[in-house]
């Protein structure tokens, strides 16, 4: 400091390394490492953090992962587009956000397929595998067939009865229906033998059914109790020469 003219002038002055002990210089270098450390996890954390929130908005939130491709497998009677149709997801909408459950819910809606299971595929494609539903009977429907599978779901409308199929003859097909559900029990439980003979299985009501052969004979199963029983005995059967089988009860069985 200096007094000129009754004025008084400040001067900074840069201290000399000297002027400042070595004990105050540790405390200082100590302090400064304490407040460095002490602020590293923070710093840490809030890069992590920030790091984070990128990568979620760039998955989340745009479409630099979205879904540039649905591949479609598994699917026979059904074309891949009308699949993809059904599943109904939109170009680029990023592949973390597709509902894979609501997607394959749609899909399982159209009539052939029993089961659609979807996943991802980073960076860019929704699969869609499909198990479609398998005929096991053909139901006469005006002049066409309705197949259905072993559940007596109808998914497919033919103007002929599929070679490989027995007709199911019932009044009124369908999965809640009695008279479908004891029919298709009994075509679940006939052997081979039976099955390569059969024509047709008529549920006229749940304890009335009876199958028609190949060869113009009938078997009178009666109800679908006893079915492994009753396959059996009208399978040892099949060699006689009588027209009608009754293994209605398998235990006193009626040739005629």
């Amino acid at each position: 400091m200096s007094d000129q003219g009754g004025v008084r002038r400040w001067r900074l002055v840069r201290a000399d390394r000297d002027a400042v002990p070595p004990s105050v210089r540790r405390f200082m270098r100590r302090a400064r490492q304490r407040r460095i450390r002490a602020a590293l996890p923070w710093a840490v954390a809030v890069a992590i953090l920030a790091v984070a929130s990128g990568i979620g908005w760039m998955i989340y939130g745009t479409s630099v992962l979205g879904v540039r491709r649905v591949e479609v497998t598994g699917a026979v009677l059904l074309d891949p587009p009308r699949v993809r149709d059904a599943a109904a997801v939109a170009d680029l909408t990023p592949l973390a956000r597709v509902d894979t459950g609501a997607v394959a819910a749609r899909v399982e809606a159209l009539a052939p397929v029993d089961r659609a299971v979807v996943s991802r595929r980073w960076p860019g494609t929704l699969l869609i595998e499909v198990i479609e539903r398998t005929g096991v009977a053909a139901v006469p429907h005006g002049d066409a067939f309705a197949v259905v599978d072993d559940e007596g779901v109808a998914f497919r409308t033919l103007p002929e009865r599929p070679a490989e199929l027995p007709r199911l003859e019932v009044a009124k097909p369908g999965p809640d229906d009695v008279n479908t559900r004891a029919g298709l029990e009994v075509l679940a439980a006939l052997s081979a033998e039976l099955k390569a003979k059969l024509i047709s299985v008529t549920v006229e009501a749940p304890a009335r059914i009876r199958l028609n052969l190949a060869d113009e004979r009938t078997i009178i199963w009666g109800d679908s109790s006893q079915n492994p029983v009753k396959s059996s005995v009208a399978t040892a059967l099949l060699g006689r020469e009588e027209k009608t089988i009754d293994v209605s009860a398998p235990e006193v069985v009626s040739l005629r």
